[in-house]
């Protein structure tokens, strides 16, 4: 039998290098396979904003009740969200109820994020929702995703953020608005008021004055056949003369107050019209940011303008992109006309043939430009409609049963 030859170290590593098989590192877990993240998990600068943007009132109250608060229903709107906030950091303190009320409220935006695999597909469909209104559901599914990282978290916080104060601004203006109106409203309803008393006591006052004319004229006594009249008859005459002098100055201007009550009756009806049409700007916009997380077969139709035109015309440069982008989120498209500024009013006549409904600001459009709508609509049978004002509001009051009718 050979003798075995002595193999030293080197020789041995160099062996087993070559009957053993390399080491290979085991694949990474792919991040989108990991649980999503719970709310007491993520950052706390996050709690607020996904409570005030993703959960409602009456959902915050209740689980106050569940967590046996006595004031779950009488507390304000400001120390609910607090106590909230401070909730989603806790996990044993009510955390776990606040997760599973939220999952159940966006569960189809849940399943519709868990088809992403990277931060960039979670991106595409946050983009997706942000342009289609539906926030409250991606803006949660998107934030717990396990694909999701910090730079995106980063960056749908910070959209977010900015959103929250558009619609801050908006809603400010218009409760400012409304308060404004209020409050002259009820300026004019005591002026009324005031006026309706004041006639009142005249009608009462022109009442009395008939019966004493009538009295002195039934005490007048028969004229004598002598010419020398009484003292006392002539005294009587002055006095009845003066009297009706009087009443007939009071009924002048009892007239004069019964027109003045009429303009402000008529004025009243205006501002109510206005405050009117106000309010409904302000619930059309309301309606439109307040969009419902939960997708259904009617609610994915509704709202949409499906390649109708619309034209606009007159309005602010700065304020025109916003309304293109609102129509065409909503699968239209918006013709622009400056009102003559710079556009040729003789091309409104083409821009009515291509459009489906032409509008236009009338405190923000001249009167030529106006009128020579009014004439090519009518010529082509074409709808118009004007609107109380250029903004975003005023549009939407318009154009979104419009869009809910297609």
């Amino acid at each position: 039998m050979p003798p075995i030859a002595h193999l030293d170290g080197p020789a041995l590593r160099a062996l087993a290098s070559v009957t053993r098989p390399p080491f290979v590192p085991p694949p990474e877990p792919d991040s989108a396979d990991k649980p999503r993240d719970r709310i007491w998990e993520l950052a706390e600068n996050l709690h607020c904003s996904i409570v005030g943007t993703c959960l409602t009132n009456s959902e915050a109250r209740a689980i106050l009740a569940k967590l046996g608060r006595a004031d779950a229903r009488t507390i304000s709107e400001h120390h609910l969200h607090g106590e909230i906030v401070q909730i989603a950091g806790r996990k044993d303190g009510g955390g776990r109820l606040l997760q599973k009320t939220l999952d159940r409220r966006h569960e189809r935006e849940i399943e519709r994020f868990a088809e992403a695999r990277t931060a960039d597909a979670v991106r595409a469909l946050w983009k997706s929702s942000l342009e289609r209104g539906a926030i409250p559901g991606a803006y949660w599914a998107a934030i717990t995703h396990p694909a999701t990282d910090w730079p995106l978290v980063q960056e749908i916080f910070g959209e977010v953020h900015m959103l929250s104060h558009l619609v801050g601004q908006s809603n400010r203006a218009d409760i400012r608005r409304l308060r404004h109106l209020e409050e002259e409203l009820g300026r004019r309803d005591e002026a009324l008021a005031a006026r309706d008393e004041r006639i009142m006591a005249l009608m009462r006052e022109r009442d009395d004055l008939g019966k004493r004319t009538r009295t002195i004229e039934i005490e007048r006594p028969i004229p004598a056949t002598t010419t020398i009249e009484p003292p006392s008859t002539r005294g009587l005459e002055v006095r009845l003369a003066r009297e009706i002098a009087h009443a007939t100055a009071l009924e002048e201007r009892l007239a004069v107050l019964a027109g003045a009550a009429e303009r402000l009756s008529a004025d009243l009806a205006t501002e109510i019209a206005r405050r009117s049409v106000a309010e409904r700007e302000l619930a059309a916009l309301e309606a439109a940011l307040d969009v419902p997380s939960v997708d259904t077969a009617d609610s994915q139709t509704s709202g949409r303008l499906d390649g109708q035109v619309i034209l606009y015309v007159g309005g602010r440069r700065r304020q025109v992109a916003n309304l293109r982008r609102f129509v065409e989120a909503r699968g239209g498209r918006l013709l622009n006309h400056d009102g003559g500024i710079e556009d040729n009013l003789c091309l409104l006549a083409g821009l009515v043939g291509q459009a489906d409904l032409a509008v236009f600001p009338v405190s923000c459009v001249s009167h030529e430009a106006s009128l020579h709508l009014k004439r090519y609509c009518e010529a082509q049978a074409k709808p118009f409609h004007p609107v109380r004002s250029a903004g975003l509001a005023s549009f939407m009051h318009v154009v979104t049963p419009m869009a809910s009718s297609s």
